[in-house]
């Protein structure tokens, strides 16, 4: 009985040399990274190459896009326009623009149907969905000397 015990021990011995597994199964190694003839994904790339993988990848193409055309406002949308109005944020395929005037305001909300589809033209289909038009802000408040932070004025003593 030991000598089949011993004979049976040194069979699996010489199988775990020859790479085989019980039964006679060679046993699947580990994928070894070796480098080759061909190209594979650890090969150095150029650097605009590795950049634009890493925009696909990450998905920041349409942020990337926006940025492009909140710099390039003036040409999308022609000088005039752009003297008078520019683009302050983009949300949810909404596009926030404020005007200088009310009047171009007015202007801006009759032009934006053609300026969303000028938009999607430069950025891709779908990436603006609105343009959400804005007048001039208001003046900023002025707080007195009297006045309490956070007090809106005349309201306050009210019930």
């Amino acid at each position: 009985m030991d000598l089949a015990r011993q004979a049976l021990a040194a069979a699996r011995e010489q199988a775990r040399a020859r790479g085989q597994g019980p039964g006679g199964k060679k046993r699947q190694s580990q994928p070894r990274l070796r480098s080759g003839a061909r190209a594979d994904g650890r090969d150095p790339m150029p650097l605009m190459a590795a950049l634009d993988r890493l925009r696909t990848e990450r998905g920041w193409e349409m942020p990337i896009a926006v940025a492009g055309v909140m710099e390039r406002w003036a040409e999308i949308v022609g000088p005039e326009i752009a003297a008078h109005c520019e683009p302050e944020k983009y949300e949810d395929r909404e596009l926030s623009v404020r005007c200088d005037s009310s009047a171009w305001a007015a202007q801006l909300k009759l032009l934006a149907p053609q300026l969303v589809a000028t938009l999607n033209k430069e950025l891709g289909q779908g990436t603006v969905r609105l343009i959400q038009v804005q007048g001039p802000g208001g003046r900023p408040r002025r707080y007195g000397p009297l006045r309490a932070p956070g007090s809106t004025g005349t309201g306050d003593d009210r019930y």
